[in-house]
């Protein structure tokens, strides 16, 4: 029997306890100086721990609480480790340390990217469709003044939204623009009342911001053949509004710098409304969320009479064109996938005009005025 002395922590309290140390055949025996057994741990269950210089430290290897023993009796350590099979304890639990610091550092990871890649999609998706009106309102007027700051080059020679002059071309323009716009969204059904608006951008895009703006770009005009196709593509970003799919979007994009300002009620501090109006420009919509929208657009253009699969053609024929900047295509599934998906859903309908050719020409040039 090998006896000595040393310091025990039960694992539960911070108390320190000196105590008698007895080392058995194939255990340890630790005794509080008063009397009556405190622990007792069989050699073959015992792990050495991280120690300074000149102290053993031990504890039991599997045991539920962190109790642990110091010797700084040289002998005496000597002799348990021996009985133990322990030689070299250095770095034993600091290589224990490390793996498990190294695992908690992994799953923190693994938890904020998978809250990054399903949590705040989750949330978004889940709480987009229950937004007040009126906060979804703010919210758009927000984005919409970073967008506007980002998209008007003119530098005030000419105003942003075509269609708004004194000219008799703009005048014209607007009214047939008007026209069209209220029969599809007298068709829509739509959660909120629409503004939608040509505005003065070459690039082939019509976007939707979250509280029912919609912007339709002039160089989409200038690439389309018919109305039916400028139809096509109002009635898109109708159905992302239907679905609320810009909010859902924006509140994903910007995340949690958005929703606390949403629960603040400012939009407009921090930087959260800067990376929703990118996100509203890359028009970064799911495959899924496009379909759906096409889906809606190509059957609210049959319903109002016009050719429902113009969508379709106009998508197929203005794929590739641009190269830089955000447009139509983005992100979105092959053009001519879309297409074929399109005549799948659509219905045919009875043709008629939905502007006549004067009204149709006038759009064309509502920029011009």
């Amino acid at each position: 029997m090998t006896t000595g002395s040393g310091i025990f922590y039960d694992g539960v309290t911070s108390a320190r306890h000196e105590v008698a140390v007895e080392l058995g055949g194939d255990d340890v025996r630790i005794s509080a100086a008063q009397g009556g057994t405190l622990a007792r741990w069989r050699f073959a269950d015992i792990a050495p721990l991280a120690t300074p210089q000149g102290v053993l430290r031990i504890g039991p290897a599997h045991g539920k609480a962190d109790a642990r023993l110091e010797i700084h009796d040289a002998a005496l350590a000597a002799a348990l480790l021996q009985r133990t099979g322990q030689y070299d304890r250095t770095g034993l639990t600091g290589h224990r340390t490390r793996i498990k610091v190294v695992a908690w550092s992994i799953a923190a990871i693994v938890t904020l990217v998978g809250g990054a890649i399903w949590g705040v999609p989750l949330l978004a998706d889940r709480l987009a469709p229950h937004l007040p009106i009126a906060l979804e309102t703010r919210l758009g007027n927000a984005v919409d003044t970073q967008i506007r700051e980002t998209l008007n080059t003119s530098n005030g020679s000419r105003p942003f939204e075509c269609g708004t002059g004194d000219s008799p071309a703009a005048a014209a323009g607007q009214a047939a623009f008007a026209q069209l716009v209220a029969n599809l969204e007298g068709l829509a059904g739509l959660p909120l009342p629409l503004q939608v608006s040509v505005v003065r951008n070459a690039q082939v895009n019509a976007i939707t911001i979250p509280g029912g703006r919609i912007y339709v770009f002039e160089g989409l005009l200038a690439k389309a053949n018919s109305v039916d196709e400028v139809a096509g593509v109002i009635g898109h970003e109708m159905g992302h509004v239907a679905h609320r799919d810009g909010t859902k979007s924006v509140l994903e994009g910007a995340s949690l710098s958005l929703l606390f300002g949403m629960l603040l009620g400012d939009f407009t501090g921090g930087g959260g409304v800067v990376v929703a109006a990118r996100t509203v420009l890359r028009s970064t919509y799911s495959r899924e969320a496009e379909a759906a929208a096409d889906d809606f657009g190509a059957n609210l253009v049959a319903r109002a009479g016009g050719n429902p699969h113009a969508l379709g053609a106009f998508l197929v024929r203005i794929a590739g064109k641009q190269t830089s900047g955000p447009h139509l295509l983005l992100d979105h599934p092959e053009a001519a996938q879309r297409a074929v998906a399109i005549d799948r859903i659509a219905k045919p309908s009875p043709h008629k005009e939905l502007l006549t050719p004067a009204q149709w020409s006038a759009l064309k040039t509502i920029c011009s005025g």
